[in-house]
């Protein structure tokens, strides 16, 4: 038998006074959803497992029925598979977002919603200035991208950038979840700032 299952990624959201104390969910209309519901089964699950950040990985991947505990390693692996990179034993696979800074904020998340062609440029230019025997760039999708650095600590605490708009990213840079990653996490700080460098020379 074959399911569809529809995700509403993103969907939650505080209760708004301007609209009544009603989430924009709440107060909007939803025809089509509502049939959706009235034609199949509803319900509630919680999807994010205890000790799990609630990101769209997590969640979906509790929906698929994954064993989060056993096979959740981040962004990066998805990522990796998504575009067909191939991971080898000792690979850290992380998520690489092309974002915007303004001053020392982030100013945005996506880059201005930049293009999968014009950050292709970009990603292929970091891999050029910066990728190395141990570390290489690989374009995604539009800002989302991937680094793999060979032989890195994956213990380390690292802040998604769309939690955080408009905030000074420096207090936000990667640190070390155990002493052991430390060096990965000097690493991976040390690219941040020297792409920052690179990219804010280019054209695009």
């Amino acid at each position: 038998m074959k399911h569809i299952i529809i995700l509403g990624d993103g969907m939650a959201d505080w209760p708004a006074e301007s609209l009544g104390n009603k989430t924009l969910l709440q107060y909007s209309s939803t025809p089509y959803m509502d049939k959706l519901a009235a034609m199949g089964r509803t319900g509630r699950l919680i999807t994010v497992a205890p000790g799990f950040h609630p990101g769209s990985e997590v969640a979906n991947m509790s929906v698929m029925g994954y064993n989060l505990p056993k096979v959740y390693e981040g962004r990066g692996p998805l990522e990796a598979a998504s575009i067909g990179v191939e991971l080898q034993p000792g690979d850290m696979a992380m998520r690489c977002n092309i974002i915007c800074i303004e001053g020392d904020n982030i100013k945005n998340h996506s880059a201005g919603h930049i293009t999968t062609e014009e950050a292709d440029v970009l990603i292929q230019y970091l891999e050029e200035k910066l990728g190395t025997d141990r570390i290489h760039f690989y374009t995604g999708v539009q800002y989302r991208h991937l680094l793999v650095i060979k032989g890195g600590n994956k213990q380390l605490d690292c802040t998604p950038p769309h939690d955080v708009p408009l905030k000074p990213f420096r207090p936000l840079m990667v640190k070390a979840g155990v002493p052991e990653a430390q060096e990965t996490a000097e690493l991976i700080n040390a690219l941040i700032l020297k792409s920052q460098e690179l990219l804010a020379e280019h054209p695009i």
